[in-house]
């Protein structure tokens, strides 16, 4: 083989090694999951069900374990190495709906190596939304949370057992288990040069000694001065009230599993006694912390916690993990901001919510499990004022898993904005991927109407096991077009695979009110795989309702049974 011969082989190598990179779908997923079901168990498995308030049908491949007394266990192999874990656990709720505490035992080839304390204080809601904590409510859901643990030494190979204890409670019914999740974490990062700590003593104030709150501010108000960066070493730090970011500002953590910003559970009750992140300016970059918060209930009237506030132009988040705040984050008035690499865990709403005036802005490899409502989402809503024309947005490799409430992604509206090679997995209370005119996106004077424009675009996702019941909607289609008194036009769907959807598996509905009637038009569905629906109710390939108006193209598509039961509702292959 000559010279030239030898350098086109190599190209076309590249060439499939980047084209095989490229059609990765989902977030870059750094630990290995072991399904309790699938695990040795002297417990019972239950499920799969797919019926609304049942455990098994929060849990991801609707199967759990349940471990119904003292001693009871799972038990698996490790694949890899492994220093950390994460247990996604349900324990029973108490009578007056605060929860219950027990502890599990960790074994390792037979020894004990840790003793993990669990609780049910941050799961269970019931009723309507936006829920109580009433037990009486009935309608359970949010029946999980997770516990993480790090300091292990798990070498591939070795046996781990996870057991239920319960040394001191003797009123726990069960203990159910969905995963666990085995990761082999990096050490803390070391000081960063030219930065301030924010455990300098010149930085406290006259509050209690394990608040920093204040530290966190007089720190960032002295970066912001030289221009330094504000440096959070490994440790827990306690905040009890907003923490806001000018323009300019770096604020670096040890790593999400090292540094962790954590609420004080007697003022969480108090909005403004929480941990919230507040964005003020541009140019400011987050990375390598967590957020740990302590809300159990879900408030609308109340402002979120977690990440919130405008990032202007050109800032960056990386590598978080937030958990039990209402939110992980919601963004306003952002150009060209860069989320990465971030866990939302068992927040209360939303993981991520684009919303007011959002632009050229995009979510990579995030992960979101257990969240309160829509996983990932656009909402370019009005509610204050929009600095940025929001659209030309992106969610890109991203994986959604198992909310309690709505949707994986959801998109309600803008110009061109772009869903592209995610995985959305166990959505059983909405879709996988709603496209959605049924939240607000006009000024009240009409002077701005953000409703869909430009060209959105879903391509080269994977969906499995989604199209659940919501709780005041119905069943959704694990992808859901709902063109609900507004039109939509411009959609391009290419290259899903939709696996065991729970109803049907595409959809295009409306629920038209007098004088609001929306159209599909300009919409392409292309390479669509569909196998396997209708695993919870009876259900379609692609099914349409009667109240939808306009048309859609099918494309190099095979889909089976196809139900279009409007008269004004045209589909072309």
């Amino acid at each position: 083989m000559n010279l030239k011969n030898i350098y086109l082989v190599i190209i076309l190598i590249l060439s499939r090694l980047i084209c095989s990179a490229q059609e990765k779908r989902g977030a870059a997923i750094p630990w290995t999951t072991y399904e309790a079901e699938n695990m040795n168990t002297t417990g019972t498995v239950i499920g799969p069900g797919y019926e609304p308030f049942h455990v098994e049908t929060e849990s991801s491949g609707q199967k759990c374990v349940k471990l119904n007394k003292k001693g009871q266990y799972v038990e698996f192999t490790s694949s890899g190495d492994a220093n950390s874990m994460v247990i996604r656990y349900s324990l029973p709720d108490s009578k007056d709906g605060k929860g219950k505490s027990a502890s599990l035992a960790i074994y390792n080839n037979g020894n004990l190596v840790q003793h993990p304390r669990i609780s049910s204080s941050y799961s269970w809601l019931y009723g309507k939304y936006p829920f109580t904590n009433d037990p009486a409510a009935g309608q359970p859901r949010h029946f999980y949370d997770e516990v993480r643990m790090t300091g292990l030494k798990i070498k591939k190979g070795d046996v781990i057992r996870v057991q239920r204890d319960d040394q001191k409670e003797e009123d726990i019914k069960y203990c159910i288990l969905d995963l666990v999740d085995l990761e082999n974490i990096a050490p803390p990062l070391m000081t960063p040069g030219n930065s301030l700590s924010v455990t300098d003593k010149s930085f406290r104030g006259k509050g209690s000694a394990d608040d920093y709150t204040e530290a966190f501010r007089n720190c960032i108000a002295k970066a912001a001065e030289t221009g330094k960066t504000v440096w959070i070493p490994a440790g827990t730090f306690k905040i009890t009230g907003d923490i806001v970011l000018p323009s300019n500002i770096t604020i670096q953590g040890a790593g999400m599993w090292y540094t962790q910003l954590v609420g004080d559970e007697m003022l969480y009750a108090n909005a403004n006694r929480r941990v919230r992140l507040k964005g003020a300016g541009s140019n400011i970059h987050l990375a390598d912390f967590a957020i740990i918060g302590k809300l159990n209930y879900r408030s609308d009237k109340e402002a979120n916690d977690g990440i919130v506030g405008a990032y202007g132009e050109n800032s960056t988040i990386s590598r978080l993990w937030i958990e039990h705040t209402k939110v992980g984050m919601w963004i306003e008035n952002s150009k060209n901001l860069h989320i990465t690499g971030c866990r939302m865990r068992n927040t209360n709403a939303d993981g991520i919510n684009f919303c007011v005036g959002m632009t050229e802005s995009t979510i990579e490899n995030c992960t979101a499990r257990g969240t309160g409502d829509d996983c990932f989402a656009i909402w370019p809503t009005t509610f204050l004022k929009q600095v940025f024309s929001p659209g030309h947005n992106l969610i890109v490799h991203c994986t959604a898993q198992v909310p309690f409430l709505a949707n994986g992604i959801a998109v309600y509206g803008g110009e061109s904005n772009k869903v592209e090679s995610c995985s959305i997995v166990d959505i059983s209370q909405g879709s996988a991927i709603l496209i959605s005119t049924t939240f607000p996106t006009e000024s009240k004077d009409k002077s701005i109407n953000n409703n869909f424009s430009g060209t959105t675009v879903i391509e080269n996702c994977d969906i499995k096991t989604s199209g659940g019941f919501d709780h005041e909607w119905d069943w959704r289609a694990a992808v859901e077009v709902c063109v609900d008194k507004r039109s939509i036009s411009g959609l391009e769907i290419n290259n899903l695979n939709i696996v065991n959807s729970l109803s049907d598996a595409f959809n295009v509905i409306a629920k038209n009110e007098y004088e609001k009637i929306g159209f599909l038009s300009n919409t392409t569905l292309q390479h669509i795989n569909i196998s396997t629906f209708g695993l919870g109710v009876k259900g379609y390939g692609l099914f349409i309702n009667s109240g939808a108006h306009g048309s859609l193209t099918i494309k190099q598509s095979d889909i089976k049974e196809i139900n279009n039961t409007s008269k004004d509702f045209t589909i072309v292959k």
